[in-house]
Order: C-alpha cells, then sequence, then structure tokens
C-alpha cells in the first residue's frame, strides 16, 4: 500500500478544506482526509462557533490542522484564495481542495494524486457523475451551461467545471488575478490557468448528495446563476479581445520555429 502522507511531503501537496458552518460534516470529513495526510489547511470562511467547536472537541491540541480564521463570512472563493495564500507561505507547491459538506469522498484522493504524479504541470479537476442519484436538476443544468461557455472561452472541453474537488499547481496561480468572492470563482480559477497555458485534466470522483431535506447547500439558485451568467459574458468578451488572438500568435510563433 503506497504511504500517501511521505508523497504529499515529497511532492509538497496540501489539502484546503474551506467551510462555512459545516459542524455536522466537517470533522467526518476532515477524519478521511488524515487517512491519506495530516497536510491539512481548514479555512473558516466566518462560521459560527459550532463548526470550530466541533473540530477542536474531535482532535488532540496536537491533531489539529492548520486553520485560516476571519469574520465576517466573504465566499468561497475568498476563502480559497486565503487557502493558496497558507499554503504558499507554508512551502506547499500544490493544493487539493475538497469540500467540508460531505459531498466529496477523501477517499478519491488517491485518484486525483495519480493523475497529478503523471503530470505534475496540470490542474486536476474530479469529474462527478452528473446523472448521479439525488444530484439536484438544477446542478446539473448549471453545468452543462458553463461546461459550454468554459469550451468557447478556452477551447478546452471539460466534464464539470463546477466541481470543487481540485488539485490546483500554486505556482501558476497568481494571488493578484481579479477572483470575485463567491462560488463562481472556482470558474474563473479554470479559465485564467487555461489562458496562461497550464493544462486542465479531468478524472472521475464519487459525489453524495443526501436526500431533500437533509442536504445543507449555500448555494443561492438564482443570485448565483445570475452572478455566474454575467461572470460568463465578462469571460467570453474577454477571450474574444485577449485569449483567442493570443492563441493565434501563440500558434504561429511555434510554426514558425
Amino acid at each position: 500500500m503506497k504511504d500517501w502522507q511521505a508523497v504529499f511531503d515529497e511532492e509538497r501537496v496540501c489539502v484546503i478544506v474551506p467551510t462555512y458552518n459545516n459542524e455536522r460534516t466537517i470533522v467526518d470529513v476532515l477524519r478521511r482526509i488524515r487517512a491519506y495526510t495530516r497536510n491539512i489547511i481548514v479555512v473558516n470562511d466566518g462560521s459560527t462557533p459550532a463548526t470550530m467547536e466541533a473540530v477542536a472537541a474531535a482532535f488532540e491540541v496536537s491533531e489539529l490542522p492548520d486553520i485560516v480564521y476571519y469574520t465576517p463570512n466573504r465566499g468561497k472563493g475568498y476563502a480559497l484564495m486565503q487557502g493558496f495564500r497558507r499554503a504558499l507561505e507554508a512551502g506547499y507547491r500544490y493544493a487539493v481542495t475538497i469540500d467540508s459538506d460531505g459531498q466529496h469522498y477523501p477517499e478519491d484522493i488517491p485518484v486525483v494524486m495519480d493523475c497529478h504524479l503523471a503530470d505534475n504541470e496540470a490542474l486536476v479537476v474530479g469529474s462527478r457523475n452528473l446523472t448521479a442519484d439525488n444530484m439536484p436538476s438544477k446542478n446539473t443544468f448549471a453545468n452543462k451551461f458553463s461546461n459550454f461557455w468554459f469550451h468557447l472561452q478556452t477551447g478546452i472541453p471539460l466534464e464539470d467545471t463546477q466541481s470543487g474537488y481540485r488539485l490546483y499547481p500554486l505556482e501558476t496561480i497568481s494571488l493578484r488575478w481579479p477572483i470575485t468572492p463567491r462560488y463562481e470563482a472556482e470558474l474563473e480559477l479554470l479559465v485564467f490557468s487555461a489562458w496562461r497555458g497550464v493544462p486542465v485534466v479531468s478524472v472521475p470522483v464519487r459525489v453524495y448528495y443526501p436526500p431533500e431535506g437533509e442536504r445543507v447547500s449555500h448555494f443561492r439558485p438564482f443570485w448565483d446563476f445570475f452572478r455566474i451568467s454575467v461572470l460568463n459574458s465578462v469571460l467570453t468578451i474577454a477571450a474574444l479581445l485577449f485569449f483567442r488572438p493570443l492563441l493565434f500568435f501563440r500558434d504561429r510563433s511555434r510554426h514558425s520555429k
């Protein structure tokens, strides 16, 4: 059996876990991640005290993950950027991102890491099964909508542009990028990375959606979808004015050599 902690240390990889009021699920998620690595950074995105109280009660002081605190709640995009900042300060080169609501399977970490080991320059996206049981229909529609625009903006076909289960090469991310603070930031990170020439690849991962009534989500269907639509309009204009011409000149430069 592979010593994943040794792999994480050798590759300088950490796991970033953004959380906002996930006191019912975060402890289980962290315990399952710890089966592979102790290199964990939790970003507490302005949660009520119950979330961190649950973490503190579950682990000895020596076992607690690195925790980034701030208030008030700023959104997932802001949380990810703060996690990337802490990871870079700690000397990590790569970061796996996993949601703390229990939808992602930490047991799929080896799948993501094997893809990374095969191509350590790539941004790895965990592609969920969008036909899975209990997958909300609005999520499936929003993801297909986002996939279409991502392909138009970058020329890269991707099956799941809204998955938060990813591995980022941190050296390719600029902390000065104008990342929006909420859910749409994950699409921006993909697009900006692709424009920078970072390979974007996907691997299949599992997803768990609890039955209706047990599901905890901070996604606001109307407003978040509206924000994503506005973002896609801006990114598409930028792609037509900037990325597509840049790609044309890159190709001509390669062929002239």
